[in-house]
């Protein structure tokens, strides 16, 4: 679709914008929202005919690209039939949807319970885990996000949890592995998950074994970095988990559904959680759809006893009708296959090569279409590009990297001192070059702030 110039109907949209929505994470006097006209593929376009190549995919959602026929069809032709009905029933969207996510996810995950989103997955979670125990306590790790909903941003372990903690959420934080920043002070990946599982086991320990409903870990944590947990580390947290009978919760709600070049992170691993929360990748946000998939233990502890929770659109059927058409492009078309063939033989060689030549760049981290680039001050003391949780004018240098960006016609996806290379896993070889050279001029502008 070619974008058509409408600069009056943007204008229109700008200004109902501002007037009455309300939009999260921000102080609404000083953002700029832009108003988007269009998308198709791995673009989007304004009302000014301006095209962005999306590095970003949304919030790292749109894993089948926007507008993908198939899908668009799927939610059409369940609205002609059935729009919606209520939970409580078997509906054919809701059954297959939930039949084609067990059929993916690893080990007995085959129970699947669908919520409106990831953040209300993981609240569901925890208290599945909560009330298969009797215990109170979850452990989460710090560099992670979980949700906005109480819960969820309690376990979350960025700043964004903080004007919501009071202390009460009977969450205890810890630190994962993360070699380039080791609290641990480690030189090998060996050593570094060595002594994270130490560390996580003294923590164990300490808070009581008998108080731990679960362990929270994103099997890759996305917005906080995109840190891949070192071989052994997962299936570690595991045993531990085994060892003191406390459930091993796997947020996928960003790494699922084909975004590291598998259906699930965990098959990277070879690690089966208790609980695997999903959503985003699940139908690439088309219609909101988020959901646990729970082990045969947990699911049987509520075999005879209800479960005190739902939600009144769980598994709607325009949701899961865009689930089932989404799963079966991603399975039909190779979507997974490539995520992890371009994510081998063009993103990282690639952003490697990139970092070579640009000193703004710290380290290259990632797998399939799931990439950070961490920009940093000082390659030898690591400083990073802007101080933690920067705002305003500390934020400039990362401002100027974005605002080049996007200058060029890439949206980029930016948080803290790194810029994600997150696109669609249907993404072409042709567009990842296209960003890519795009993301090679913005990195300049990085450099110019590089000791």
């Amino acid at each position: 679709m070619t974008p058509q110039p409408n600069p009056e109907a943007g204008a229109a949209v700008k200004a109902a914008d501002r007037a009455h929505v309300f939009h999260s994470w921000s102080a609404q006097e000083l953002i700029d929202p832009l108003a988007v006209a269009g998308a198709e593929g791995s673009y989007f376009w304004d009302y000014e005919g301006r095209r962005y190549l999306d590095f970003s995919s949304g919030l790292v959602y749109t894993n089948v690209g926007y507008q993908h026929p198939r899908v668009v069809a799927a939610i059409q032709e369940q609205a002609g039939r059935l729009a919606t009905f209520a939970p409580a029933f078997a509906v054919e969207a809701r059954s297959e949807a939930a039949r084609l996510i067990a059929e993916r996810t690893p080990g007995d995950l085959d129970k699947i319970f669908f919520t409106n989103g990831g953040a209300d997955a993981v609240e569901h979670a925890l208290r599945m885990a909560r009330l298969h125990t009797g215990r109170p306590k979850v452990l989460s790790a710090y560099r992670s996000y979980h949700g906005g909903t109480q819960q969820a941003v309690n376990v979350t372990g960025d700043p964004r949890r903080w004007a919501s903690d009071t202390g009460t959420a009977g969450v205890v934080h810890f630190w994962a592995p993360y070699l380039y920043r080791s609290r641990f002070y480690a030189e090998t990946e060996e050593q570094e998950c060595a002594r994270a599982l130490e560390h996580l086991e003294t923590t164990i320990a300490f808070e009581g074994p008998s108080t731990i409903a679960a362990i929270i870990l994103e099997t890759i944590p996305g917005t906080a970095g995109i840190m891949v947990p070192p071989p052994g580390y997962l299936a570690g947290v595991r045993e531990l988990c085994d060892k003191h009978g406390i459930v091993f919760v796997l947020d996928e709600v960003m790494a699922g559904f084909g975004r590291t070049g598998e259906w699930f992170a965990a098959d990277l691993f070879g690690v089966v959680p208790d609980l695997l929360t999903f959503a985003k990748g699940v139908n690439s946000g088309y219609v909101p759809l988020g959901g646990v998939a729970i082990s045969g233990a947990i699911a049987e502890t509520f075999g005879k006893r209800p479960y005190p929770g739902g939600l009144t659109y769980s598994g709607h059927p325009l949701a899961c009708a865009a689930a089932v058409a989404t799963i079966e492009v991603m399975a039909e078309e190779g979507v997974v296959e490539n995520a992890a063939r371009l994510g081998a033989s063009v993103l990282e060689p690639e952003l490697r090569a990139l970092a070579e030549r640009h000193p703004s760049v710290g380290e290259v981290r990632g797998v399939g279409m799931f990439w950070a680039l961490e920009l940093v001050r000082d390659r030898a003391t690591r400083e990073p590009l802007v101080p933690y949780n920067a705002a305003g004018e500390a934020n400039a240098p990362m401002a100027a990297f974005a605002s080049a960006a996007k200058a060029g016609g890439l949206w980029p996806f930016v948080n803290m001192n790194r810029t994600h290379v997150v696109p669609p896993c249907t993404v072409s070889e042709a567009e990842l070059k296209e960003g890519l050279a795009v993301l090679d001029t913005a990195l300049s502008v990085a450099d110019t702030y590089v000791a």
